[in-house]
């Protein structure tokens, strides 16, 4: 039997031609950025590793987390709440960066200031090229951001959005077939039934997932 990608390769495809694709937790090194298996991005075979080229102002402490088999896009970028400048007052600017008498007088009124959380993007997530996550968002499993959108708030379970900010554009599915595909989470199955099943998650149907996942 022709064997699975390997989930603890940087770069899995048995494809030469495919040294572009990496499996991002083998990647990722920053202890708030956590990605499951066989999540991957395209670096194009020239881009800066992920962690640095697209997730923004990473110094915690929160996290971005990513769950298993989801596909980002070149250029796809996480904008993370290190680089939010406060917004409760008259004025936008950072005095507390700079440290000194600035920080002294201000830190308290800094920490008080209510932040975003985690961002969270789920699994089996396709995120398109060019794509912006603000912080704090979460994108629900089996959804799809269009490329070039920025995505300001929540994403539900199998939503397409699109566009700036970014909308839904339709659901995937209909609410009683997303509950199907949120019970049979197919992504958690081991992967010698996930191999087994491949066809019928790629182009099956939601009520078919549910059967295989009842089945056991």
């Amino acid at each position: 039997m022709t064997a699975v990608p390997d989930p603890d390769r940087l770069t899995p495809s048995t494809r030469d031609d495919l040294t572009n694709v990496v499996f991002l937790r083998n990647q990722v090194t920053s202890p708030f950025l956590e990605v499951g298996e066989f999540t991957y991005y395209d670096d194009e075979g020239t881009r800066p590793p992920f962690e640095q080229a697209n997730v923004r102002y990473l110094y915690g402490p929160q996290r971005l987390v990513i769950g298993r088999f989801t596909t980002i896009a070149p250029g796809a970028s996480f904008l993370m709440p290190g680089g939010n400048h406060p917004m409760v007052g008259p004025s936008t600017y950072p005095f507390t960066m700079f440290g000194g008498a600035w920080a002294d007088a201000t830190l308290d009124t800094f920490l008080a200031i209510e932040q975003p959380g985690d961002t969270v993007v789920g699994n089996d997530v396709w995120i398109g090229r060019d794509a912006t996550v603000l912080p704090g968002v979460t994108i629900g499993d089996g959804a799809v951001v269009g490329a070039h959108a920025v995505v300001t708030k929540d994403v539900g379970p199998y939503e397409v959005v699109a566009g700036n900010p970014a909308r839904v554009v339709r659901s995937r599915f209909s609410d009683e077939d997303v509950a199907r595909l949120l019970r049979a989470r197919w992504w958690d199955w081991p992967v010698e039934r996930i191999t087994a099943h491949a066809a019928t998650i790629m182009a099956g149907t939601p009520a078919e997932l549910e059967r295989i996942a009842d089945a056991g």
